[in-house]
């Protein structure tokens, strides 16, 4: 009976053994990923206007559902940090405001706390709103490789 007892203690161990490598060897190939800080869907009515902008905080992006192996440099990974912090009580409050008659494009940016939605002429946005718009323009066209 005692060598059964063994035999059954070593099953355990081996098989322990072996999960703890298998969780080694998914950790070690990527298996965590940087979270997101959000995703802006932007619309309108001109040719370029349609692009869906991941970022996530280690300062990989997706463009309209392509992984670019260009990242943000350390520059643009601070100012989407700044701009995610800034996005917190609107988002969390679900801003949407109106557009405006001649409005071009239209914005909506999920992120941890909520969504917002404006548009590039509503009235009443707040400071953080320009500084999405220019941060999108210039990650369309820098990290994206967009016409805008």
């Amino acid at each position: 009976m005692r060598a059964g007892l063994r035999s059954a203690g070593a099953a355990r161990s081996a098989l322990a053994l072996g999960a703890l490598t298998v969780a080694v060897l998914i950790a070690g190939c990527g298996g965590v990923e940087a979270p997101d800080l959000f995703i802006v869907t932007r619309s309108g009515s001109t040719p370029q206007a349609r692009l869906t902008l991941l970022v996530n905080e280690e300062g990989g992006v997706t463009c309209n559902g392509r992984a670019m192996s260009q990242k943000l440099s350390d520059p643009q990974i601070v100012k989407a940090r700044e701009i995610q912090e800034e996005l917190l009580k609107p988002s969390a409050s679900r801003l949407s405001l109106a557009p405006r008659p001649g409005s071009v494009l239209s914005y909506y940016v999920r992120d941890e706390s909520g969504n917002v939605r404006f548009s590039d002429n509503s009235a009443g946005q707040p400071a953080v709103f320009h500084k999405l718009q220019l941060f999108v323009l210039q990650s369309a066209q820098d990290v994206c490789r967009l016409a805008g």
